[in-house]
């Protein structure tokens, strides 16, 4: 098992380290990766969340309400709780807290899902169905919190905001929704829902983007981390142990709330239990919000995610 997980974790470790050469070796300017961000932002991560939505049966994604409530709920509490740690207790700036928790709260379901879970539950069509359905409550539930958060800030800095956050908040959400990587895996379930399948040849067209999507997110990732120095600290700390070990605990307390047991409770606690995920600097590098503390947590979770991912595969074993 340990083995999987390390095949599972080599992509990310090598993609990111030939980024952060890259930003080293100023093949890349490290300090301006704004054409690269727009193409991971805009283009690459947007055409392969749609991808995976609108080829996920509406029927399948109703089949997957219990694992949708758990991930759903693991992923809110534990976001709204480190954001208001952060800014209450570590005094964080709201775009700061908000890139930070979005990379604690959103797990790498993208790079790690499918590895880890065929190899715990075997290949088949419903664990990638499994995938492709936390893949679409992390971009559709979870990542507009991070955007109305971080274009309120920017509204506020620009001198647009005048009233209460409630009163923008119409504004903020048709600024947010208007952005790609929100529309796109949103129409994707909207066109599953109503049952329209898309064309083969536009699936086609747009499948190398899709492809492309994690490998440069992470190569992004390197690239924004070669620009920075590494520290750990408080917020570092209790970012790590938040999402390698109290937001799966948060998942197996849902379990046992909601009394939900087999197949479908494994894999909340597998997928939840993966390590952070690189939306949150990508999203904040795209707003100009630079978050060493997400920076750190990012690169220091996946590596303890060798250690904590096997305990959890052992836990969840008697689920």
């Amino acid at each position: 098992m340990t083995y999987i997980i390390l095949h599972a974790l080599a992509p990310i470790f090598v993609i990111m380290l030939l980024g952060y050469y890259a930003g080293k070796a100023k093949m890349v300017v490290n300090s301006n990766v704004s054409l690269l961000n727009v193409y991971v932002m805009d283009f690459a991560l947007p055409a392969a969340l749609f991808s995976a939505t609108v080829q996920t049966p509406w029927k399948g994604i109703i089949s997957q309400s219990p694992l949708i409530l758990l991930l759903v709920l693991s992923m809110w509490i534990a976001y709204a709780a480190l954001y208001f740690i952060c800014t209450l207790g570590f005094k964080k700036s709201p775009q700061d807290a908000a890139v930070l928790t979005l990379t604690v709260a959103l797990p790498n379901y993208a790079a790690l899902g499918l590895p880890i879970l065929g190899s715990v539950l075997g290949e088949s069509s419903a664990t990638s169905l499994s995938v492709a359905v936390s893949i679409a409550c992390g971009s559709v539930l979870m990542t507009p919190f991070c955007l109305l958060i971080l274009e309120r800030e920017k509204a506020r800095a620009s001198g647009e905001s005048h009233g209460s956050t409630l009163m923008l908040l119409p504004v903020l959400m048709w600024r947010s929704v208007k952005k790609p990587i929100v529309w796109g895996p949103l129409l994707g379930v909207l066109l599953s829902a109503f049952g329209l399948k898309m064309p083969e040849i536009v699936l086609a067209s747009i499948k190398p983007l899709g492809l492309s999507a994690t490998a440069s997110a992470l190569f992004l990732t390197g690239v924004i981390l070669s620009a920075r120095k590494l520290k750990i600290n408080a917020p570092v700390l209790l970012s790590c142990l938040t999402k390698n070990i109290i937001q799966p605990f948060i998942t197996i307390g849902l379990l046992y709330a909601f009394g939900i047991t087999g197949p479908v409770a494994v894999t909340a606690v597998l997928m939840i239990a993966l390590s952070a995920g690189f939306f949150g600097i990508v999203f904040g590098n795209r707003f100009g919000v630079q978050s060493p503390d997400a920076e750190a947590t990012l690169l220091i979770s996946s590596i303890l995610c060798i250690i904590t991912l096997p305990l959890f595969i052992t836990l969840s074993a008697g689920l």
